[in-house]
């Protein structure tokens, strides 16, 4: 694949994640794979995906017990295209918690108020907290038999302004 297909496939993929706001994630549960949803946001220094979750989910101590984790961020639904051909980003990465005397705390907390500003109230329940999943690949589905692996930088770059 040339170098200005794999940009493009970036920038549709940096487009995705930008407009949608839910992402599976992908677990693992005693060595079988659990998928669950969450909303996410995105910081720039260092890049990461950011999740808020609850430590009384499922999915949470699959986080702390490995760390190994996907993500799909795909285009919702609609009648006007099939959906074999919807657009899609699927993220292999690695997940560590964020705690409040992280240097990254502030920085993860700002990007997540404003992506989900109703949902702040949740940074002051004790058992809610940050993961920053960091990219270690990247696929991108633009369409049917349309598919492209970029790297974690080429979506990095992509998604700055």
């Amino acid at each position: 694949m040339s170098e200005g297909s794999k940009s493009e496939s970036a920038a549709e993929a940096a487009g995705l994640v930008r407009r949608c706001k839910v992402a599976a994630l992908g677990t693992v549960r005693g060595g079988a794979p659990s998928v669950s949803m969450v909303p996410y946001a995105i910081v720039d220094s260092p890049f990461a995906f950011v999740v808020l979750v609850s430590a009384l989910a499922a999915h949470t101590k699959d986080l702390h017990a490995s760390g190994v984790v996907g993500l799909m961020v795909m285009e919702p639904e609609s009648g006007a295209q099939p959906v074999h051909a919807l657009p899609r980003v699927s993220i292999q990465g690695k997940a560590e918690p964020i705690v409040q005397d992280d240097p990254r705390y502030a920085a993860v907390r700002a990007a997540y108020s404003a992506r989900f500003p109703d949902m702040t109230n949740l940074f002051y329940l004790r058992d809610f907290i940050f993961f920053s999943i960091v990219p270690t690949e990247v696929r991108v589905v633009t369409g049917f038999a349309q598919a492209a692996s970029i790297s974690a930088e080429a979506l990095e770059r992509a998604l700055q302004p």
